[in-house]
């Protein structure tokens, strides 16, 4: 007999990606500046905190694997998080490329790709959905 998927549902306590992480202090202190509290959990893994949300930083890089990871941080305000980006001169200072907020289809969205090579997408939704009309 099979689990229904609701009963599954209710025992899940977090879903976290594991993050790959070229020079692991580099990366953590990256994160940590961008705002995430880390919480140790063996010495090759950290978990960065931000509220409710985490992700797991782990000492392990494939340069394949980490060229083609993406993170999707959706937020009620891409502007804030681009001022607060901006002004800690990341670029400058880890070599880290970094993207001003663009209207794509699905949102407003700004880019940052961290130390270690992985790309996040910071994304504001799109006030109306491509297509809608606003309804009066």
């Amino acid at each position: 007999m099979s689990t229904d998927a609701t009963t599954l549902m209710r025992t899940v306590m977090a879903m976290r990606p594991m993050v790959p992480a070229k020079d692991f202090e580099i990366s953590k202190r990256f994160y940590i500046e961008l705002g995430f509290e880390p919480k140790a959990l063996t010495d090759r893994l950290v978990e960065m905190q931000l509220g409710a949300f985490s992700f797991i930083l782990q000492a392990r890089y494939v340069q394949q694997w980490a060229d083609n990871f993406v993170m999707h941080m959706r937020v009620s305000d891409v502007k804030l998080w681009w001022d607060h980006i901006d002004g800690l001169d990341l670029a400058s200072r880890y070599g880290v490329k970094t993207r001003a907020p663009q209207m794509e289809d699905w949102g407003l969205v700004a880019g940052l790709i961290d130390p270690s090579g992985v790309l996040w997408r910071i994304e504001a939704p799109a006030p109306h959905p491509i297509g809608d009309t606003p309804r009066r």
